[in-house]
């Protein structure tokens, strides 16, 4: 066995489901067109972060001097199969999109990439050097991973893994090291537009672009301010994300559940009761939701398409939590 596949096994030792390998080349030149164009458009909405460093985000190498490889993981956040609801369950209830009825991911997956990053450090030499990203670094990270080997991108615009389904969180490691790349594994959606059908506000549109500014996730988590009434119509019950058209992906429902222990998994925040989220105060919110990706939008996101008054103040005073809505942007 060589350094890589060492590597791959660590990284599958370490609770990551998937990994592969790349050079720290441009991405495929299509695809920087893609998101050039995308940007262009407008389809970013109020993502300004997204129109920072572009010539970085399409170019590993300009993350890391004399960077030459990129370790691209994904780990498997498919929740385990939910228990039928009691009857005669209480009063309405909001929806939370499954990823974030785990913990935090970024901090979890951080954590294992410096123990892989310490592994090759140990096996290659002290003088190899790192920069880790878990939605953290200004890099087209879909793109590098479909290279790296770990799935194709769909029309939902999300990395599906031919066996993981597309309910992944990828995280890389551009290094120093050079590294034999894996080849890419190729996929398409070909007669399928289920996740197309399945978008309850059009954000999927039909010449395959992806329109933020209509996504239930964006709008539930990015945009700042009220939610337009159009879109607010459409989105059902969703108070934090939307997982539509992944749920609709024949891949998806194939796929297993997660098998990683140490990520923890809170199966009450599927659903959420109205009443509830409604009587929270910064307090109990911060309480209820520590570690939780739900934590970085602060409590007035949460609330504000309840059409409560709480959405505009807490106990007299402004509500200073949508400051937090966003972690830290590339």
């Amino acid at each position: 066995m060589g350094l890589e596949d060492d590597i791959r096994s660590k990284a599958i030792e370490l609770g990551f489901d998937a990994v592969g390998i790349t050079d720290a080349s441009p991405i495929d030149a299509g695809q920087a067109e893609l998101l050039s164009a995308w940007l262009k458009a407008g389809y970013a909405g109020q993502m300004n972060y997204m129109h920072r460093n572009f010539e970085k985000r399409i170019n590993p190498a300009k993350l890391l001097e004399n960077a030459q490889s990129v370790i691209v993981v994904g780990l498997n956040y498919k929740p385990p199969k939910r228990k039928p609801k009691q009857a005669g369950a209480a009063g309405p209830t909001g929806r939370i999109a499954e990823y974030a009825q785990y913990e935090d991911y970024h901090p979890f997956m951080k954590k294992r990439l410096v123990k892989l990053a310490d592994f090759v450090t140990s096996s290659a030499g002290e003088g190899v050097r790192f920069r880790m990203g878990v939605d953290s670094a200004p890099l087209a990270e879909r793109s590098v991973a479909l290279r790296a080997g770990l799935g194709f991108i769909g029309k939902n615009h999300t990395l599906i893994h031919p066996v993981l389904g597309p309910q992944i969180f990828l995280g890389e490691i551009v290094t120093t090291l050079r590294l034999r790349p894996d080849t890419p594994i190729g996929g398409t959606c070909a007669g399928c537009s289920r996740c197309m059908d399945a978008c309850p506000t059009g954000a999927l549109r039909a010449d395959g672009q992806f329109d933020a500014n209509k996504c239930i996730s964006y709008l539930t988590i990015e945009y700042e301010g009220p939610i337009p009434a159009e879109q607010a119509e459409r989105m059902g019950n969703w108070l934090f994300g939307c997982d539509e058209c992944v749920l609709a992906c024949p891949l998806q429902k194939k796929a297993p559940p997660c098998k990683n222990q140490e990520l923890k998994f809170y199966p009450d925040r599927a659903e959420l009761d109205i009443d509830e989220v409604l009587s929270l105060t910064d307090e109990t919110f911060s309480a209820k939701f520590a570690g939780s990706p739900i934590a970085r939008t602060g409590i007035e996101r949460l609330v504000r398409r309840l059409g409560s008054s709480k959405t505009k103040t807490r106990a007299g005073r402004p509500c200073h939590n949508a400051g937090n809505a966003r972690g830290k942007r590339r």
